[in-house]
């Protein structure tokens, strides 16, 4: 894994919500720590509500984690374009990662630790 990058198991349960709707509760999130960024919670997907999720068109690339897709989130009050992202085939250094949703900080998505 690049030294910049750390993963680990991220304490408690979390909870992820667009619109009035939860998409997704877990007790099997990741943390992961990209060098100074703030962490970012990756939740595996079996325990999200893939109905509220079309995939898009985006992808990014990153040179230590590989090709992301992107998802928009639909729910009966919105639609919020590219709010979650997906590393289908990461690089090794970070295979723990694969299966698992991330979402950015925006307002209109709610990432909590409950």
């Amino acid at each position: 894994m690049a030294s910049h990058i750390k993963i680990k198991k991220a304490e408690g349960t979390w909870s992820v919500r667009a619109g009035g709707a939860v998409l997704g509760e877990t007790n099997a999130a990741l943390e992961m720590q990209e060098g100074d960024y703030p962490p970012v919670i990756y939740f595996p997907r079996e325990d999200i509500a893939m109905a509220f999720f079309d995939s898009s068109d985006a992808t990014s690339n990153c040179p230590h984690k590989g090709d992301a897709n992107y998802f928009t989130v639909v729910t009966k009050s919105r639609t919020i374009e590219n709010a979650a992202w997906s590393y289908e085939n990461p690089k090794p250094e970070v295979a723990e990662i694969k299966g698992h949703l991330a979402f950015y900080p925006m307002d209109e998505i709610a990432v909590e630790r409950i």
